[in-house]
């Protein structure tokens, strides 16, 4: 029986040319030579039919020639081994594919024949012979780096602010590693930190991907953050407000910190603790702590002090 291009391919006559390409990138990994150890002859005259096959239906020019004809020994009867590889550069397609020359590094000839002339080819010309043995190169997979690696990581605001070192525990497929990393200080929400080489392996010997660690800070009972600077609240009496006073206000670092208050100080005042804030990150400039100021107004009062307030307010106060 007649060989057929479309049938080799297993494609329909109509095939666009991307599905043509499609079926014999499936087919050049499943007969390459290299991927069948066991059965290579087999393999080598698969793989030299399905090549010559894509060589011709690749090729509008080629392949209109072909539907012509009919069938692939009535095609071969008009048209040379050199003629159907002609301009066809099966080096380049199947390194796209995901093969490479393991070793040479060079083209193998008769796959860039477009560029010879026809004198040169004798019937024995082979387009094959290089990637069978013939030049002594040989196509193996290229090597892949591994996929990169996502991972998000929760800390306290104490830890974004003085940095920390955690110990974090990744599920492989038959292990869990242990990866010690530094949070450097003054890192913020949203910020990723990349770790070379801590992602998975790669494929035919390429290098390891890459982890990245996604920072979420955790909410603080005390303190709120807005890029290097802290906020916290402070309640203070009426009187405090109207006279004055001096407060003790917390820090990040556990301690306090005095603060004196205006006379006449109004409610959601906004008092600024210089270089109290968070340190930038890489040195840069420390932010500020923010204290915000609510007034707490009495709501009951005893006899005198309502007494007292009603002087006051005959006084205009």
């Amino acid at each position: 029986m007649a060989e057929d291009y479309y049938q080799l391919l297993g494609v329909e006559k109509k095939a666009s040319a991307e599905e043509i390409k499609k079926a014999y990138r499936k087919l050049a990994f499943k007969w390459h030579p290299d991927r069948n150890p066991n059965n290579k002859a087999q393999a080598e005259e698969k793989f030299k039919k399905i090549s010559e096959a894509y060589a011709v239906l690749s090729d509008q020019e080629k392949r209109q020639q072909y539907d012509m004809y009919g069938s692939a020994d009535q095609f071969r009867q008009k048209y040379t081994q050199e003629d159907i590889f002609r301009n066809f550069d099966l080096n380049d397609l199947l390194r796209s594919f995901g093969f490479s020359f393991s070793s040479g590094g060079g083209r193998a000839k008769g796959f860039s024949a477009g560029s010879r002339r026809r004198g040169d080819f004798q019937q024995s010309f082979d387009p094959f012979a290089d990637l069978f043995g013939g030049g002594g190169q040989a196509y193996g997979p290229i090597p892949r780096p591994g996929q990169d690696l996502q991972y998000n990581l929760s800390i306290t605001l104490e830890e974004s602010v003085h940095g920390v070192e955690k110990k974090l525990a990744l599920q492989r497929e038959d292990r869990v590693d242990e990866i010690n990393v530094k949070i450097p200080a003054g890192i913020g929400a949203g910020k990723k930190l990349r770790l070379a080489g801590k992602g998975a392996p790669g494929f035919d010997g390429g290098p390891t991907g890459d982890l990245y660690l996604h920072i979420s800070i955790l909410p603080h009972p005390l303190f709120a953050r807005d890029g290097n600077d802290l906020f916290v609240e402070k309640t203070i009496s009426f009187t405090q407000a109207i006279l004055g006073a001096t407060i003790d206000v917390p820090t990040i670092d556990g301690g306090t910190k005095r603060l004196k208050i205006p006379p006449g100080t109004q409610n959601n005042t906004k008092l600024r603790m210089k270089g109290y804030g968070i340190p930038g990150l890489k040195g840069g400039a420390k932010g500020d702590q923010y204290v915000r100021i609510n007034i707490q107004v009495p709501k009951t009062l005893t006899e005198r002090q309502g007494k007292l307030v009603r002087q006051l307010a005959e006084e205009g106060l």
